[in-house]
């Protein structure tokens, strides 16, 4: 068409492809105003007015609003700023359906409980931050009014530091993992047993430990593997290897109960669970381990 020609509604429909209705909408919304009416009053449009229209068309086919897209064409915003200000829009809504659909393979494979079905909607719908505050609440709520800086008191600040956020990408065995994490976090028996953990290990005044634990897993893994028993006579050969202070029944006694204290095997899966998420290596549990020595100490 050359600059002079001017196209009704019809023709600029059938010349761009946008239905009647949608180019009527938009001149209403003033993103594209007709260049003049004929005088049956019928809207008609020039060749910027169709350089408009295609411009119209290729911003809101990327999802750009049409306050955005006005802003454009008024020139109070570039295309550049409003296109980079949509990606990280896009990036949000593509963030949320990758959960959405790891959250809907977990739910195809068969039917949760009511609690897990629950998580599992929670967990499509809160943001990062929002995941984020959940284990904030968890870990102020256990380690309240403990002594940061007292010994043994490296789990609180551990629990602080490494954080559990699902991932932008997650695969289906993290939203498995964030599900778990989030049944833990919120179970009331767990919460007291990690306070009693952190209360325990901020206790200043407690007497030190007469093992070091790799020398726990460095000897008691091989007993396990052997099929040695805690009550068995070949044990105390075992403890011996491990134990640095000579210990009476008692001592032993105190010793275990002072283990039993940092020994669960609900925290342990606590700090897997945070390894799944983070893409950290997994570790072998250890917690076996040490049941095995409390139980050798009260043998």
């Amino acid at each position: 068409m050359t600059d002079t020609t001017l196209l009704t509604i019809g023709q600029l429909a059938r010349r761009s492809g946008v239905p009647v209705r949608t180019i009527r909408f938009w001149s209403d919304e003033g993103v594209l105003p007709e260049t003049d009416r004929s005088h049956g009053n019928y809207r008609r449009y020039d060749a910027r007015a169709v350089a408009r229209l295609d411009l119209v068309r290729t911003l809101r086919e990327l999802g750009l609003g049409l306050d955005d897209v006005r802003l454009v064409l008024e020139r109070r915003r570039t295309v550049e700023d409003v296109a980079a200000a949509h990606v990280h829009a896009i990036d949000s809504q593509i963030r949320t359906l990758r959960t959405q659909r790891a959250v809907c393979t977990l739910l195809a494979r068969g039917a949760p409980s009511a609690r897990k079905a629950t998580l599992m909607n929670d967990l499509a719908r809160l943001s990062a931050a929002e995941r984020q505050q959940l284990i904030d609440e968890f870990v102020e709520t256990a380690f309240a009014g403990t002594d940061p800086d007292a010994p043994g008191a490296g789990i609180a600040d551990s629990m602080r530091i490494m954080p559990a956020q699902l991932p932008d990408d997650p695969t289906t065995e993290q939203v498995e993992a964030w599900v778990e994490l989030a049944e833990l976090v919120t179970d009331p028996s767990f919460r007291e047993r990690v306070r009693e953990m952190a209360v325990a290990g901020s206790d200043a005044t407690a007497r030190p430990t007469s093992y070091e634990p790799a020398t726990v897993i460095e000897h008691v893994g091989p007993a396990m593997a052997a099929g040695i028993a805690p009550d068995a006579p070949e044990a105390a050969a075992v403890l011996a290897n491990i134990l640095t202070d000579d210990l009476d029944a008692a001592g032993r006694a105190s010793l275990a109960d002072q283990m039993g204290v940092f020994t669960d095997r609900r925290v342990e899966r606590y700090w897997s669970l945070l390894g799944t998420l983070n893409g950290w290596p997994q570790r072998e549990p250890a917690v076996p381990l040490f049941e095995w020595m409390i139980a050798a100490l009260r043998a």
